[in-house]
């Protein structure tokens, strides 16, 4: 099994909770969020995060709004509904248990 494979599916599975946790303090752009993420040293690319934050909306967990760039195109800013902020409250809940039986499996002798 190939270890960067492994990592890679580790990082897409809690992408959703890490964009939804960005968002939770503020609205921000697509290219914002990418650095914050990268500045975490969650790898990620436009391609994987633009289908994600589509299917989040979709799902009515975030907004947008668009607003005129000094430099370039309009930007889409993203931001939490109330919906996406109760799910948010629910995927951490989740990320807490797993975190806590992960640590008690790895411990177990």
């Amino acid at each position: 099994m190939e270890l960067d494979n492994s990592k890679a599916q580790m990082r897409k599975g809690v992408l959703e909770l890490c964009i939804l946790s960005i968002l939770s303090r503020g609205e921000s752009y697509t290219t914002d969020l990418i650095s914050k993420l990268k500045e975490a040293k969650m790898i990620v690319v436009e391609g994987t995060l633009y289908p994600m934050l589509t299917r989040q909306k979709n799902a009515g967990l975030l907004s947008y709004r668009w607003e005129e760039s000094p430099q370039g195109p309009p930007r889409k800013y993203y931001a939490l509904t109330e919906k996406g902020r109760t799910y948010l409250a629910e995927l951490e809940t989740s990320w807490n248990e797993l975190v806590d039986t992960v640590k008690t499996i790895r411990t177990i002798e």
